[in-house]
């Protein structure tokens, strides 16, 4: 899905675009029969199932967890719960993200559910009650794409950004082209947004891009709301805020791209030319961690990176997001990714950097 935006602090801008991701009207009775299968299941386990059963704050021990597959079969659960995705979503949701993925039980999936959500642990109520209430779909749906474990707020790589102001140090011509690559709901591309300016780069001399898989990460880090958490809006807004009195609001865009994914024809220079966009690429939280680590997939993806960079760029990527307990592959093959893709590999702080040759 192609879906671009540059930030906006209108309230109208945001229902708008938010509009064009959510489905407006959901016919119901497609899912009656669904709901009548789960609640059967539900009856069956509230009326056989030996305490204690699922709720608030339990502890999923082995026992609970081959209860609740028993009575309630998880397959049933998420094959009812993606057909909610599919047509609440103007888009094809990415499913891996959702709570749902890989959960071991229903127990397991609902002890996770913010508080909110826990008003029932009748899976056949919990989906009527998104059904009728929309205010209430938006925010799971946000709950089930943006969850709170995929992010990490501000400033997370000082020593990268020491990196990035020594490779500054030179001094460098005309605009600077930055990519954010992993940028989730834009809090590391706001920061190196603010990093820049405040080390003297006017709104003209700039230009970022960030991008990310999930359009309502686009949306989220476009418009700095998020339904499902308030609390996470305070730092991004005040960033923003802070940038678009600077006028650096029009340097600044959101991207729905996929880094697995060749370059796009408007990325890439004349044939044989060698010249990408880009002067920067951050890709942190991403390479090397839970989601891309197998060789080709790595190899493939430094290598679509490496292909955005101008000559004389550099490309840093670190993992600091997981706390480095999910890194899947050492850092020494992340190096091997870079130098085959042509970059000349070195530490940068927090992780790795790859300089491509002039």
């Amino acid at each position: 899905m192609k879906y671009s935006l540059p930030p906006s602090p209108e309230v109208r801008d945001a229902c708008t675009d938010l509009d064009s991701l959510l489905t407006a009207d959901i016919n119901a009775n497609r899912f009656r029969s669904v709901i009548v299968r789960l609640q059967r299941s539900f009856d069956i386990y509230a009326a056989t199932c030996p305490a204690p059963f699922i709720s608030p704050g339990l502890i999923v021990t082995p026992e609970i967890r081959i209860q609740s597959e028993l009575y309630l079969p998880m397959a049933d659960i998420v094959s009812a719960f993606n057909l909610l995705y599919s047509f609440a979503l103007t888009y094809p949701p990415i499913l891996s993200s959702t709570p749902f993925y890989k959960a071991m039980s229903w127990a397991d999936t609902f002890v996770e559910l913010p508080p909110y959500l826990q008003f029932s642990v009748n899976p056949a109520l919990l989906l009527a009650k998104l059904l009728a209430d929309r205010d209430l779909l938006t925010e799971f749906l946000f709950v089930s794409f943006l969850p709170r474990r995929f992010y990490g707020g501000f400033d997370r790589y000082p020593e990268q950004q020491k990196c990035i102001r020594k490779w500054l140090i030179p001094g460098k011509t005309g605009t600077l082209h930055c990519l954010d690559a992993a940028c989730g709901t834009g809090e590391g591309t706001y920061n190196l947004a603010l990093m820049l300016s405040a080390g003297g780069f006017a709104p003209e001399d700039i230009r970022i891009e960030g991008w990310t898989l999930e359009p309502l990460e686009v949306w989220a880090a476009n418009h700095r709301r998020f339904p499902h958490d308030t609390y996470r809006k305070v730092l991004p807004r005040s960033a923003a805020t802070a940038l678009i009195q600077r006028e650096y609001r029009c340097r600044i865009t959101f991207h729905c791209r996929d880094i697995l994914t060749s370059p796009q024809p408007e990325y890439c220079g004349r044939a044989g030319d060698k010249r990408g966009p880009f002067d920067l690429i951050l890709c942190n939280g991403l390479l090397g961690g839970p989601i891309i680590n197998q060789k080709a997939q790595l190899d493939r993806a430094v290598g679509n990176l490496a292909q955005l960079l101008a000559p004389g760029g550099i490309l840093l990527a670190a993992d600091n997001f997981h706390g480095g307990w999910k890194q899947r592959c050492p850092r020494t093959e992340l190096r091997t990714s870079f130098e085959l893709s042509g970059l000349g590999s070195f530490e940068a702080g927090e992780g790795i950097g790859g300089l491509k040759p002039d």
